[in-house]
C-alpha cells in the first residue's frame, strides 16, 4: 500500500521515477480471444490509446466493440520507462492508465471509438473518475495519424458542447501523439474476464456523444 497524500499535480521528466530498461513481464495473449497482446497483427489494422479512468473497466468496453481486433492495458503519456503499476499509482511517472485498441477500420470506425469513449466516463473530471483520485486517471486519447488527431480534437469540441448545454464543466481529456505505450502486468490484462465481479469503476455522464454512427455506450 502506499502511505502517503499522492499529488493532483503531473511530474516533471527530472522530478519523475527513473525506470528500468527491460519491460515489465505481461500476458503474451488476450484471455478473451487468444489473440497476441503485442502482435503480429493482421495487416490492415489501426491503432489508438484511450485514457478513461480505471483500465480494467475501460477496457472491456472496448473488447466488446465488434470490429475491435484485440485489446490490452498499460501506462502512457508519462516520463519513467518501463513502469510498474505501483510506480504509476504513487503519481510520480506521469503515466495515466490506458487501453491500446487494436481495430479493423472496415468494421469499426474511429469515430465510433471516440463516440464509446465519450460516453462510457465523464471527461470532465480532471485528475480523477468518479471515487478514483489520481494522476493515472485522467482522460485522454493517443493515436499518430494526423487525421485521427484532428478527428480527436473535433469529437471533444463537439462533446465539450453538449455536456456544456446540460450543466456539466469544461472537457479535461487530453489529446496528444502516441507516445510509447508500456503494456501493464499479466494480471491486469482483461481482468473483468478473469474476475467477473471484480472493480469497474466506468461509468457516464447519461449525455450522448453528438459525433459518428456508433450506437450509445452501455
Amino acid at each position: 500500500m502506499l502511505f502517503f497524500r499522492k499529488s493532483l499535480e503531473l511530474p516533471t521528466k527530472e522530478e519523475a521515477l527513473k525506470g528500468r530498461d527491460a519491460a515489465i513481464p505481461t500476458a503474451r495473449d488476450h484471455f478473451v480471444n487468444s489473440h497476441p497482446l503485442k502482435g503480429p497483427y493482421p495487416a490492415g489494422l489501426k491503432s489508438a490509446v484511450f485514457a478513461l479512468g480505471c483500465f480494467w473497466g475501460a477496457e472491456r468496453k472496448f473488447w466488446q466493440q465488434p470490429g475491435v481486433w484485440v485489446t490490452a492495458v498499460g501506462y502512457i503519456a508519462g516520463h519513467t520507462p518501463n513502469p510498474t503499476y505501483e510506480e504509476v499509482c504513487s503519481g510520480r511517472t506521469g503515466h495515466t492508465e490506458a487501453v491500446l485498441v487494436l481495430y479493423d477500420p472496415t468494421i469499426v470506425s474511429f469515430d465510433q471509438l471516440l463516440k464509446l469513449f465519450f460516453e462510457a466516463h465523464d471527461p470532465t473530471q480532471g485528475m480523477r473518475q468518479g471515487n478514483d483520485t489520481g494522476t493515472q486517471y485522467r482522460s485522454g486519447i493517443y493515436v499518430s495519424d494526423p487525421a485521427d488527431l484532428a478527428r480527436a480534437e473535433a469529437a471533444k469540441a463537439a462533446y465539450g458542447a453538449a455536456l456544456k448545454a446540460k450543466g456539466f464543466g469544461p472537457v479535461t481529456t487530453e489529446i496528444a501523439d502516441a507516445g510509447p505505450f508500456y503494456f501493464a502486468e499479466d494480471y491486469h490484462q482483461q481482468y473483468l474476464a478473469k474476475n467477473p465481479h471484480g472493480y469497474c469503476g466506468i461509468g457516464g455522464t447519461g449525455v450522448a456523444c453528438p459525433i459518428g454512427t456508433g450506437v450509445a455506450a452501455e
